[in-house]
């Protein structure tokens, strides 16, 4: 067995773990630094929006020999707006000029047939009303509102309200730092954008779901004992799916990220970044607040309730009882080493000595 399934093995079992409840504040102050970088980025930056969303044209080439930068120059001055130019992997070019109507269209493309030197009826011309991306938009924010309300309500009936109000905020931090991304890149925001963020958000419910699924069972008639707080079980219970959510977070991420290197930065496959970049910083941000946010952040609202409060002085006031005797409180029951616990959730999985 390898290494990492031999630790896989011990933290299921719970022989070993980390106090990821306990030291919660840290990664609240981490996720709250980077998504304030996110919004200003937004805020200075702006999001780069596709010719989809703003309306335009977009002009398609064969192969010619003039480079990225020239053909932009070429376009810009044919058209008398800022244009984005990829090269295709054919050794075409794929020019994209927002604020065209149709003749303005058909006069650009008779210019950039002289400029690159290639025939005019080989320049393949699409042409994007901005009603009809102003439609795209709105139908996107739909979609996310939608999803977002959908899955509230899943939660809320399959686990509880806290559990749906835990996975609603780590749903909105995977969002707003992946948007962020793009406003810090300067990457062309397309449909397929929206799709990668959908994608994402459902991959990281899908990540939480199973974490909270644990905890959900572990958690149940945890008031009939006094061996552990409900920040401890579920500090366990996330222990216990740690290696899981990392091995499925790579193996998601390999693919993606030879979409994104490979295929967007080797090859030259510049439509690729849209979607590619969106899986990629979404499934990191995703598997950061599912393991970092949604638990801690459950286990935190979970201890206001009456009922939790009342089992953690319980747990405390047996755990004081019996360090004052020097006897064992029998909460070592895994013979767990907790690594950076301490305190008495250490105390609770501590080596047995």
């Amino acid at each position: 067995m390898s290494k990492l399934g031999t630790l896989g093995a011990r933290l299921y079992r719970g022989e070993v773990g980390y106090d990821f409840v306990g030291k919660r504040f840290i990664w609240y102050g981490v996720s709250v630094l980077i998504t304030i970088t996110a919004i200003v980025a937004l805020a200075v930056q702006g999001l780069n929006m596709g010719i989809e969303f703003k309306g335009g044209a977009v002009f398609t080439t064969p192969k010619v020999d003039v480079s990225v930068a020239k053909a932009q120059e070429e376009a810009e001055s044919a058209s008398g707006h800022d244009a984005i130019v990829q090269e295709l992997g054919t050794g075409g070019l794929r020019i994209q000029i927002s604020g065209l109507d149709t003749d303005q269209a058909n006069s650009v493309k008779a210019k950039l047939a002289a400029d690159l030197s290639v025939k005019e009826a080989d320049i393949n011309a699409d042409l994007v009303g901005p009603s009809w991306g102003e439609q795209i938009a709105n139908k996107a924010w739909t979609g996310l509102g939608v999803f977002m309300i959908l899955v509230v309500i899943y939660l809320a009936i399959a686990f509880e309200w806290r559990m749906a109000v835990a996975a609603l905020i780590a749903l909105i931090h995977d969002l707003t730092i992946t948007v962020g991304v793009y406003a810090l890149v300067g990457f062309e925001v397309t449909p397929g954008t929206v799709i990668g963020l959908l994608t994402i958000l459902g991959y990281s419910l899908y990540d939480t779901v199973v974490v909270f699924d644990g905890l959900k069972e572990a958690s149940k008639d945890i008031t009939k004992q006094t061996r552990y707080t409900y920040s401890e079980i579920a500090n366990r219970s996330l222990n216990g799916t740690l290696v899981r959510s990392i091995n499925t977070t790579v193996v998601a991420l390999l693919p993606v990220a030879g979409l994104l290197f490979i295929g967007g930065g080797v090859l030259g496959a510049g439509m690729l970044n849209d979607i590619s970049l969106s899986l990629f910083v979404g499934l990191a941000a995703g598997a950061y607040s599912s393991i970092f946010i949604a638990t801690p952040l459950v286990a935190e609202l979970k201890e206001r309730d009456p009922a939790m409060k009342a089992l953690r002085k319980r747990v405390l006031a047996k755990r004081a009882s019996a360090a004052a005797k020097g006897e064992s409180d029998g909460t070592d029951l895994s013979g767990a080493e907790v690594v950076g616990q301490s305190g008495p959730a250490g105390r609770a999985t501590g080596r047995r000595r």
